[in-house]
């Protein structure tokens, strides 16, 4: 009778902090890998670092290189059953290769040609779409056509249909973002198909859930139950913006009213709860005005950025870069993040932060500025 080799590999080594190199103890570990054991003392260093060690690194991706690339993508691969989705997925440099852009976090830049429907599916992964430039891209969730445009932050809840059509004559390319990452290393997953159409060609000015939902302050006294995650599926750019201009405004009227000087953010929210939009992504939009540097901040928990607006310097760990519209750059667990700008700019962000905090892991540290 044969046995497979063992996975599991034990070296003793002359370290400081090890048993001393014997035969007895090189029969000792011939004997945890025989019975597949690790032992604590050979693998504590990693296991239990002093402070979050990501996989994932640092990266900048130029939207100036993904649109010729998306483009071109348009042009050779179809949409439709089996690739589902002409999505390009950022694949982090420090994750092996995988579709990945943090060890939690999926973001790609999705592109519809004029005329095309995306077919309709549901998964278990909270998603949402962003739109940094152009209009005429109409998501449908569980039958509500959804106007997607500039600035727009549209997000979509676990276990809903959706499918996407373009009416216009234009293409357009947006950024998802997923919690397929996380999701897939839990094994919790799910996936089903739908229509290969959308249930309506209808293009509404306002979706249904705008008409019920996006009234501030306000809530419908027939959903009073709090929901896991957001029911409104569209959070318009304009209000996103009057928000910054007047935070930014009461700062220079002498009002407490931004995270630090120069610097406006606003979160979204999900009106049935308060809390986040969706159980296990935070999304976030921040305004740096002309002249303004952030504190560098450690976050347990990574974070992709995608600028918006404006232009400036995104410094993550030892890495910095100059940015630009469309960039969009990862800031991995624990590394430090600040920005500057001397014209102003606009960054919507998203992150893995309310996974933190429901196991009471999430910790952050904000650096003195001189």
């Amino acid at each position: 009778m044969t046995t497979s080799a063992s996975p599991v590999t034990i070296t003793a080594t002359d370290a400081d902090d090890q048993p001393d190199r014997t035969p007895e103890l090189e029969a000792l570990y011939r004997g945890f890998e025989s019975e597949l054991l690790i032992p604590l003392w050979t693998e504590i260093g990693d296991l239990m670092p002093p402070s979050p060690r990501s996989k994932a690194v640092p990266h900048l991706w130029r939207w100036g290189n993904l649109i010729p690339l998306a483009t071109e993508a348009g042009e050779l691969v179809p949409v439709g059953r089996g690739g589902e989705r002409r999505a390009i997925a950022l694949a982090n440099p420090g994750l092996g290769g995988r579709p990945f852009a943090t060890p939690t976090l999926w973001a790609a830049i999705q592109y519809l040609n004029p005329g095309e429907d995306a077919p309709v599916h549901r998964h278990t992964q909270n998603a949402f779409r962003f739109v940094v430039e152009g209009e005429g891209v109409w998501t449908v969730v569980n039958g509500d056509p959804v106007a997607m445009r500039r600035g727009d932050f549209l997000p979509q809840a676990g276990w809903h249909w959706h499918g996407h059509h373009n009416r216009t004559d234009r293409p357009m390319a947006w950024i998802d973002g997923l919690d397929i990452p996380f999701q897939y290393a839990v094994e919790s997953t799910f996936f089903e198909f739908g229509p290969d159409e959308v249930e309506t060609r209808e293009a509404p000015e306002r979706s249904r859930s705008e008409r019920l939902w996006a009234h501030p302050g306000l809530r419908p006294l027939t959903q009073l139950t709090p929901t896991p995650a957001t029911p409104l599926l569209a959070y318009r750019w304009e209000y996103t913006d009057h928000a910054l201009r007047e935070q930014l405004a009461l700062e220079a009227e002498g009002y407490s009213a931004t995270v630090e000087p120069g610097h406006a953010a606003v979160r979204y929210t999900n009106p049935t709860t308060g809390g986040d939009v969706m159980p296990t992504l935070r999304t976030e939009f921040h305004r740096l005005a002309p002249d303004t540097a952030t504190a560098p901040i450690r976050e347990v928990g990574s974070s992709v950025y995608q600028v918006f607006d404006g232009t400036g310097e995104a410094s993550v760990g030892e890495h910095s870069w100059e940015v630009e519209r469309g960039d969009l750059f990862v800031v991995p667990s624990w590394q430090p993040l600040a920005l500057t700008t001397d014209t102003g700019l606009d960054l919507f962000r998203f992150s893995d932060t309310p996974i933190f905090e429901r196991l009471h892991q999430h910790r952050t540290s904000t650096e003195a500025t001189q």
